[in-house]
């Protein structure tokens, strides 16, 4: 358990926490410099901080990746009795910390463990020559925490403690991926309700949606998720739990190969689907099995016809693609999702573009989980 049993309901403004945005992720990797060169050559990071032997650090060997507003860091472990082989043993890899830029790191700390969350760390300070960084943390759900990071009064390229790797073209190796749209949580059965009042409670978040298991549902298969916002709307949470259904969901496969709750999946968006897909697929990037033409001729055709949306794509490559599409009132979205980054069926990425849109999709929802069941059914995880 990661939540005090005495939360305290925030009922003032001022109680709420204050986020700027979200910092970087940090994954537990079996091997951080092969993780490094995946991401870089099939995604389109670039390379820009480096920690290990050579900066002195005996511990962990780590690496800074970015593209756009997305910072990566990918640590592995020098020796076998550490946290992050435990870590790494028992979930494969994936997301350790989900890091928030805020304006006081301490405040942070305090603020959300007075209200229930279990602390990991009090602000801690590090600095070089480039200035000072705070750094504090608290727990979440499964092995995952949130870092809190004070960047006030520093100036270099990420961290103290990281040596700053001189760059190939940034622009020239991206495929476009520009920010971190939203982060994805899977919980345990019983566990979505629990942690949805926790993101409101003690980190001040709004519950922004909220999908059922009729809303997300197909013949087989169902779960339950509900979107968690912070006050500036740039930091978005969904948090799924399963449901009931005739075989076992996407959501129990993914607790099942991670072994407890962790981040499904990461959002990030773009500025040009089509030229950041296409790109990802010369490069050896796998998607999940596009839906059939019959949700191109028929589901997305009603839909603008529905809306009278007036989409800039073309139809023809959305679909050659395998891009999914949704409108609503606002405008649309356009979006994709890769298949598992590792041998286990659990952390892949979301693609996304987003013209008026501030939504997730639900009119794929149908289209998204059969194509999952069709990759659950080729591994065997479907019955």
């Amino acid at each position: 358990m990661a939540i005090k049993d005495d939360v305290r309901p925030i009922t003032e403004e001022a109680d709420f926490l204050k986020i700027k945005a979200f910092d970087h992720i940090e994954l537990w990797v079996g091997n951080a410099k092969q993780a490094a060169y995946f991401y870089q050559h099939a995604y389109g990071f670039t390379p820009v901080a480096y920690s290990g032997l050579e900066t002195g650090n005996r511990r962990t060997t780590s690496y800074v990746l970015k593209q756009g507003k997305v910072f990566m860091v990918l640590t592995g472990a020098y020796h076998p009795n550490t946290d992050i082989s435990a870590h790494q043993m028992v979930h494969g890899d994936g997301v350790r910390a989900i890091a928030l830029e805020v304006p006081d790191a301490a405040e942070a700390y305090h603020a959300t463990t007075s209200r229930g969350a279990r602390g990991l760390h009090d602000a801690i300070d590090f600095e070089d020559e480039h200035g000072r960084i705070r750094v504090s943390a608290i727990e979440i759900y499964g092995d995952t925490i949130h870092k809190f990071i004070e960047r006030t009064d520093y100036n270099g390229t990420f961290l103290p403690g990281f040596r700053a790797i001189p760059t190939a073209d940034e622009a020239k190796n991206s495929v476009g991926l520009a920010a971190i749209d939203h982060i994805v949580g899977n919980v345990e059965l019983g566990k979505m309700n629990y942690w949805v009042n926790f993101y409101h409670h003690v980190m001040g978040f709004r519950q922004l949606i909220h999908f059922d298991d009729q809303a997300i549902s197909t013949e087989y298969t169902a779960l339950m998720s509900k979107v968690m916002e912070n006050g500036n709307g740039r930091v978005k949470f969904p948090i799924n739990e399963p449901a009931q259904g005739r075989k076992k969901s996407q959501i129990e496969e993914y607790l099942d190969f991670y072994h407890g709750a962790g981040v499904q999946h990461v959002a990030m968006i773009t500025d040009d689907i089509i030229r950041t897909v296409t790109e990802l697929r010369s490069r050896g990037v796998e998607f999940l099995t596009p839906p059939p033409d019959a949700y191109y001729d028929e589901v997305i055709l009603q839909r603008l016809k529905e809306k009278n949306a007036n989409v800039k794509e073309d139809l023809e490559t959305v679909r050659k693609l395998g891009i999914l599409l949704d409108v609503d009132d606002e405008g649309y979205l356009l979006q994709i999702f890769t298949r598992p980054l590792g041998d286990r069926p659990t952390m892949f990425f979301e693609i996304i573009q987003r013209r008026g849109s501030r939504g997730f999709g639900l009119g794929n929802f149908k289209s998204l989980f059969e194509s999952i069941e069709r990759e659950q059914a080729l591994r065997g995880t479907l019955e």
